[in-house]
């Protein structure tokens, strides 16, 4: 008895005992489904959220001063050259520049701890206060509740009016009154307001996203009377894919406004904006990790079953096992026989668990939020190879009893 003809029973043997295959296969399918599904709603709820917040960071790259605040950069306890700030003009120029190749903002930090009035009522002294452009709330995903966003006129005169967050707007006037063109009153200055952020939260006790203010960086750069503002940009790739190419040309870019000369270190610091993108990651690692353990107990307690029904194949098939030994089948073609079945059993239920799985995984993440339908190539190889795994496991033991078989007792079996 070859190969092929072991085959070929082994498949007979799955096609008489149909019933039985196909609730082995269904207990497989559980478990392969169970792991791919969830796998596959991991990645696609990551995908999902990966490309809502891409404004957030995973999508960008920010370029601020040398060291961080400016001055004189300290490595390996020396101080060494002294870098000036990145000045407002500087920072208008490079967004000018860069626009041909994608959209940036320019904005600041005017003040962290302003107080807002209206009338009789103000806030605690604790308002943060940031100048930023037409392009900042989209970039950083800022959304509004009411009014609109700053103007292109607005932005280029620097007219006095501002964007609130919640908080404010909760503090200073009455449940059902419209912020929109009232006036407020900080840094000694009237401001009309104009739009109303969503409420954003915060950790902990820190609620500062609702606590902010923001002004058109013309009118912040006004209030600069020292010079000491530090001014960002936050610059956008037009593709995910072009992220380092367009970080080249935005270095290129830089120290042409900077007037860096050739040879010299860049007198700035251009930095991805991946603190998103990489939590995000991180978390559905542990997500996979989880996703995968319990995926892997489910299929263990699958081949454990596969095992206990092809160890009571082995007990119904014993004088079927006599009289293959009596015409010359030797214990490997015996265990051979058994372990292709257990094989073959498996795979059919790891394909129809696949299916099902990749079914069931993105219409879990679709349900989250819509978006595309993944196919987790990987984890399909992975289920594949672990079906194959789980048949050997699960029927080695039944295949290794079947050739260990006394002929002549297997006859004698009724």
């Amino acid at each position: 008895m070859n190969l092929i003809e072991n085959i070929r029973e082994a498949l007979n043997s799955v096609k008489v005992h149909l019933l039985r295959t196909v609730l082995t296969g269904a207990i497989i399918a559980i478990g392969i489904s169970s792991l791919v599904g969830m796998l596959t709603a991991i990645d696609g709820i990551k995908a999902q959220i990966a490309e809502s917040f891409a404004g957030l960071g995973a999508n960008s790259f920010d370029i601020r001063n040398k060291g961080f605040s400016g001055g004189r950069v300290v490595q390996d306890g020396k101080t060494e050259k002294n870098y000036p700030s990145v000045t407002f003009r500087e920072a208008q120029k490079f967004k000018e520049d860069y626009s041909a190749i994608g959209i940036s903002t320019v904005f600041n930090v005017v003040s962290g701890a302003a107080e807002v009035k209206r009338g009789s009522k103000k806030t605690n002294p604790n308002t943060r206060i940031r100048g930023g452009d037409e392009n900042y709330l989209s970039i950083k995903a800022m959304k509004l509740t009411k009014g609109r966003n700053f103007s292109n006129m607005e932005i280029r005169y620097g007219n006095s009016v501002a964007i609130i967050g919640r908080e404010i707007e909760e503090l200073l006037f009455e449940p059902g009154e419209d912020p929109i063109n009232q006036k407020i009153t900080f840094l000694g200055r009237p401001y009309t307001v104009v739009g109303v952020l969503d409420k954003q939260g915060g950790v902990g006790q820190d609620q500062g996203a609702d606590r902010q203010i923001l002004i058109p960086i013309e009118n912040a750069s006004r209030l600069d009377k020292r010079g000491t503002f530090n001014y960002r940009i936050t610059g956008v790739a037009s593709d995910p894919g072009k992220l380092d190419y367009e970080m080249g040309q935005a270095i290129g870019i830089m120290r042409k406004v900077r007037q860096d000369r050739v040879g010299q270190e860049d007198s700035f610091e251009l930095t991805k904006s991946e603190s998103v993108a990489e939590s995000l990651e991180e978390v559905a690692g542990y997500l996979r990790i989880g996703g995968f353990g319990i995926g892997f107990i489910t299929l263990l307690g699958a081949s454990i079953g596969l095992m206990n029904i092809m160890l009571v194949s082995v007990t119904e098939r014993t004088r079927e096992i006599g009289i293959r030994k009596a015409l010359g089948a030797t214990p490997l073609r015996i265990r051979q026989q058994f372990l292709i079945e257990a094989i073959v059993i498996c795979m059919i239920g790891g394909i129809f668990g696949m299916l099902l799985g990749i079914g069931i995984g993105n219409l879990i993440a679709n349900f989250i939020g819509p978006g595309g339908f993944l196919i987790p190539w990987l984890w399909m190889i992975i289920s594949f190879v672990i079906c194959i795994i789980v048949g050997l496991l699960a029927g080695y033991i039944p295949a290794y009893k079947a050739s260990k078989l006394d002929p002549i007792e297997s006859l004698r079996y009724e």
